[in-house]
């Protein structure tokens, strides 16, 4: 037996299905470092374990790649139960690249147009409703395959899905599909607050919008507005910041990475409904950002 070769052929196959564990475990968990731990764990496991055993291997590895995320949620969860590492808002990480060109490794990531604001809104899930809608809504994986995962029931797995559904649908409305019209209202919106024009920014808002800021643990830019007018006037206090926006997809919709001085302080994602925007979330964490890649702004 040629050991060499079947760890060679093992690799194959297990590569074949890289992207689409990566998809699965950045919807988890909203950390891409996370979600490539998740995959090398599952990786791990693999090469553990007789593969003539496993009769469908992709999805053995969503099995298993659904239970290292499960894992680590769950760790998440313990730990925000700690003061000194409790946010109130957590922004999960942004997948950002041009409006000409978007990063290969992003592709399918970015298949099914999961907004930041919809990744936002399932931070808030538990972790055994987040994995239900994930799978179930998001990769058709069925009741009756998830809910060994969670030592549930198939029904009571069914109305975990359906509570995160609802959570997700009152919170995070799907955007225009048009990012022509989505940019159009973002430039309004900067262009708004370049000039001070307080009220064409509430104009280009929501009255219900709301805007959420993670600056990290102790961060002081970590806020939570709603309503055009407090808004609006949080807008204009960053108008300082204008000269320094750059546009770029934010999870496949208009936003803009703020970049004075080449270093960037902020990503912006805007969702964009009926020409109005309904949501900004922003991510200010200086740590984060120092990880983030402005080579997708080029060209």
């Amino acid at each position: 037996m040629d050991l060499d070769a079947d760890r060679s052929e093992l690799t194959g196959r297990f590569e074949e299905h890289r992207s689409h564990l990566r998809a699965v475990s950045y919807r988890m968990l909203g950390s891409l470092s996370e979600a490539d731990d998740a995959i090398q764990e599952t990786w791990l496991r693999l090469s553990r374990t007789d593969v003539s055993a496993i009769e469908n291997l992709g999805g053995w590895l969503t099995t298993v790649v659904s239970r290292v995320c499960l894992n680590l949620l769950r760790a998440r969860e313990q730990r925000r139960e700690d003061p000194m590492e409790r946010l109130e808002t957590r922004i999960p990480d942004p997948l950002i690249g041009s409006e000409r060109r978007i990063d290969p490794e992003h592709e399918v990531l970015l298949a099914d147009s999961v907004g930041l604001a919809l990744m936002v809104v399932m931070e808030s899930l538990a972790p055994a409703e987040r994995l239900a809608f994930v799978l179930h809504d998001m990769f058709a994986v069925p009741f009756d395959e998830i809910a060994p995962l969670i030592e549930k029931s198939a029904a009571a797995t069914r109305q975990l899905a359906s509570r995160a559904r609802r959570k997700v649908q009152g919170q995070a409305p799907a955007p225009d599909a048009d990012l022509a019209r989505q940019r159009e209202a973002v430039d309004a919106f900067f262009a708004a607050a370049r000039d001070g024009e307080f009220e064409a920014l509430v104009a280009v808002l929501d009255p219900d919008v709301v805007l959420r800021s993670d600056g990290g643990v102790g961060g002081r830019a970590t806020v939570v507005l709603t309503g055009a007018r407090a808004v609006a006037s949080q807008a204009v206090t960053y108008r300082v910041l204008s000269p320094f926006v750059r546009p770029a997809l934010v999870n496949g919709a208009a936003g803009v990475v703020v970049v004075p001085k080449a270093k960037a302080v902020s990503v912006m994602a805007f969702t964009v409904v009926g020409g109005k925007i309904v949501a900004i979330d922003v991510l200010a964490d200086p740590d984060r950002l120092k990880g983030l890649d402005l080579a997708a702004l080029e060209g």
